[in-house]
């Protein structure tokens, strides 16, 4: 069980540049990956891509690279007419604020973007390493995403038994429910009755309304059905599966089991437990946002 929401890094330095890949995502209800990548390896965003997809689902992935050139290498050209226009804005607007100005070149030598190579000249040993530390940030990205899984899920689970704890006490109440108000039918039945003097039609009308009123009180078949999407979101939770979106069919269903539940049962004490009950539903469904 993963949480949509993580941070990832991983930072590498060989001999010829250093890279540093950061991983930040949040709740989507589909994988929406944003590529921030250096202009030297812009042309990798689909190799990336495919790698990326091998280890999310869902949500909204922000991934940046930064690269800096430890030396020359061979398949790299130095955009001089970029860095000269560069330099040139820098000390016309140190002359204009009246600002003595002396040139960094070190600095040229940190930015991505004056570095142009092409997609022929990037080797694969390159792409290997910069695969490499993608892989090692996504996989610190799942480990803080797993980490909060958990919590989530152990959050979850304590909810999860507070329903079916609820829902023993609505399976208990229910019966004496229905035959409380089948006794309060059958005594306004008689008082008709005696009154009215329709005693040949007292049997056959009371059976018709006693049948019609136990019906509509009736929630054995909501509660079974409700006890076992409880147990299917205990099953959910050890899943590895495209677990969030299950979970949130899952609570669609409880909600509407436990909203029948309390329009069939006209209870005071049992209509404050389904308020509580959605409540918590509620509360297990914001949580079931944010995993994966």
């Amino acid at each position: 069980m993963r949480s949509m929401t993580g941070f990832g890094r991983c930072i590498m330095e060989n001999e010829l540049f250093t890279q540093q890949w950061e991983i930040r995502s949040v709740n989507g209800k589909r994988l929406d990956l944003k590529w921030n990548l250096p202009a030297t390896v812009s042309h990798l965003e689909n190799r990336f891509d495919k790698l990326v997809r091998r280890h999310a689902v869902r949500g909204r992935v922000s991934i940046d690279l930064s690269m800096q050139f430890l030396t020359t290498d061979p398949d790299l050209h130095f955009d001089t007419a970029r860095a000269r226009g560069m330099l040139g804005a820098l000390e016309s607007l140190a002359a204009e604020r009246g600002d003595s100005y002396t040139p960094d070149y070190n600095a040229l030598l940190a930015l991505p973007d004056l570095w142009i190579t092409s997609s022929e000249d990037v080797s694969e040993d390159v792409v290997a390493m910069l695969e490499n530390g993608l892989t090692l940030a996504l996989d610190d990205w799942n480990e803080s995403r797993e980490t909060e899984g958990a919590a989530l899920g152990h959050d979850l689970l304590a909810r999860v038994l507070r329903l079916e704890q609820w829902t023993d006490i609505l399976r208990e109440r229910a019966p004496a429910i229905r035959e409380e108000r089948a006794a309060a039918l059958r005594e306004r039945l008689n008082e008709q009755i005696a009154m009215h003097n329709l005693t040949d039609l007292a049997e056959t009308r009371f059976l018709q309304e006693a049948v019609i009123l136990l019906d509509r009180l009736d929630v054995t078949e909501e509660l079974t059905r409700l006890t076992t999407h409880l147990e299917r979101m205990r099953e959910l939770f050890a899943s590895d599966d495209d677990v969030g979106r299950r979970l949130d069919f899952t609570l669609q269903e409880c909600f509407r089991e436990i909203t029948t539940c309390g329009n069939k049962v006209p209870d005071v004490q049992l209509s404050r437990l389904v308020v509580d009950y959605k409540n918590e539903l509620e509360k297990c469904r914001e949580q079931v946002q944010n995993l994966e």
